[in-house]
């Protein structure tokens, strides 16, 4: 991993520009996907955004919990919340998910401080 998340983001957002211009059609279709999945709908789109950063640190990616714990500090979600959602990771994942949780929190706060 980077040495932040806000230059991990930025990193994987470069690589993935070079994708969009090679894989167009593949990249537009995951962008809708994206945008369909998280739309308002039965769920908010805040809450649907905690769920995504729990399958993020569950699954043990860096880059989701980057992107995840961005959009939420933007959203202005609270650390209250973050880390509801990142107990029920941990619940769900046990010790390694703990150990990705934690990063999630220091993402989460690094994003927060510069908002």
């Amino acid at each position: 991993m980077s040495d932040s998340y806000q230059k991990l983001t930025q990193e994987i957002s470069s690589n993935l520009s070079q994708l969009r211009k090679t894989q167009t059609d593949v990249m537009k279709a995951f962008g809708e996907m994206g945008r369909s999945a998280m739309a308002d709908r039965v769920l908010d789109e805040k809450t649907k955004e905690l769920i995504a950063l729990a399958i993020g640190v569950s699954s043990r990616c860096d880059g989701c919990i980057g992107f995840h714990t961005r959009a939420l500090a933007k959203m202005g979600a609270t650390v209250e919340e973050v880390h509801d959602a990142l107990g029920v990771a941990i619940y769900m994942g046990g010790g390694p998910v703990a150990m990705y949780a934690a990063n999630a929190v220091a993402a989460f706060n690094e994003f927060k401080a510069h908002i």
